[in-house]
């Protein structure tokens, strides 16, 4: 059940409504308790009453209640403690007094934080007051919880008061990939074909939030910090804090926001939202991952005449099997074509991911010719 502009207090009628399993009563004019009859309703997954004048104290039968999707009481007026039947944000509250740092952000902080029951989480606490920090948190629940993806990272919790916000993650063990990069020796574990299957889950998490998504939502921050990798590399994009859902009839128009280095340079001068932004960081990461650092000087000395094993990490050695070489080489030219300062020249990200997919038969027939082979020469052939 969806919000319709409600007043008044919350029915205790709902109470009767024992198979009802979405209930969305967010951003309305409700006032009052949370009826304690809402206990009845024994199927509901999520509850969403954010944005509204409630108050009083959260009853402790919603404790009785399976919310395994989403509770969502910010923004409200609420008073005394969260009921320890709510075991998880009981715990998430002890894991903010015994954590591990693990990152820190412009308005966050990151902790890892072991629960009580065995899990792990990261828990990022937001911090800092005013719309900026209101508004990012909003918009990372307004997108994680509308959206599940293997290469997304997965929201289990989130808890808003007047004292503190936090939103609890599932934990990535290897972390994230721009300091993976940045170590010399993580860096040599990520072989070849591992950082082509980095890239490969970065396009296809893109590609299901621009066209699988409706609307569709553009992150508006991709970088090497926000992607984060499990003990099997497995890659997920985190951190929404930015990002923008592409409603209909929205002329989605933007303040300037991102990471300098990795936004489209459209942005510069016409500050209106769309994938193709999207798309620029991607082709900027995808570099990156084959580079070994931010190609930000390699971006602006790129010419024809380089040759490919100039662009890709001296660390690592350049000796590979045919299928390997066929898929690097796919790498390195759809990043070029991603980061066409035009932004309508730039592939969608579903051709993105299917020519990751399915990559052109490899232009060269040795490791010889491969060393020799430049920009010209890969471009030319893809359009043979």
């Amino acid at each position: 059940m969806s919000n319709n502009q409600l007043s008044g207090t919350i029915p205790p009628e709902f109470g009767d409504l024992s198979s009802l399993e979405y209930l969305d009563l967010s951003r309305n004019n409700l006032r009052g308790q949370i009826p304690i009859q809402i206990e009845n309703c024994i199927k509901l997954g999520s509850l969403r009453l954010s944005n509204n004048d409630l108050s009083g104290a959260i009853p402790f039968q919603l404790g009785n209640l399976n919310l395994h999707q989403v509770l969502d009481l910010s923004d409200n007026f609420f008073t005394g403690e969260i009921p320890p039947q709510l075991s998880k944000l009981t715990e998430l509250e002890l894991n903010l007094s015994h954590n591990e740092l693990i990152g820190v952000g412009a308005h966050s902080i990151v902790y890892k934080a072991t629960l009580p029951s065995g899990i792990t989480l990261a828990i990022k606490k937001l911090q800092g007051e005013g719309q900026v920090v209101e508004q990012s948190f909003q918009n990372e629940i307004q997108a994680l919880t509308q959206i599940q993806h293997r290469n997304i990272v997965r929201l289990y919790v989130f808890c808003s008061t007047a004292k503190f916000s936090f939103i609890a993650y599932e934990y990535m063990e290897t972390g994230s990939l721009g300091a993976i990069l940045r170590s010399e020796e993580k860096a040599m574990e990520l072989d070849w074909v591992k950082r082509v299957n980095i890239i490969r889950d970065i396009a296809q998490a893109l590609s299901y939030l621009h066209h699988d998504c409706a609307p569709p939502i553009v992150h508006r921050d991709i970088k090497s910090n926000n992607i984060l990798l499990d003990e099997e590399c497995k890659a997920c994009i985190s951190d929404f804090g930015i990002s923008r859902m592409l409603e209909p009839n929205s002329s989605h128009w933007s303040m300037l926001a991102g990471t300098h280095g990795y936004m489209a340079p459209e942005l510069a001068y016409v500050m209106k939202v769309t994938e193709k932004c999207d798309v620029y960081s991607f082709g900027v990461v995808a570099l990156e991952v084959m580079h070994e650092i931010h190609p930000d000087n390699l971006i602006n000395s790129l010419s024809l005449s380089m040759l490919v094993k100039d662009i890709l990490d001296p660390r690592l050695p350049l000796q590979m099997v045919d299928q390997v070489i066929k898929e690097v080489l796919a790498v390195i030219l759809i990043a070029l074509q991603c980061i066409d300062t035009d932004p309508q020249s730039r592939p969608t990200m579903e051709q993105v991911f299917q020519r990751l997919i399915y990559p052109k038969p490899s232009p060269i027939s040795n490791i010889h010719s491969f060393h020799s082979l430049t920009l010209d020469h890969l471009i030319n052939i893809e359009h043979t």
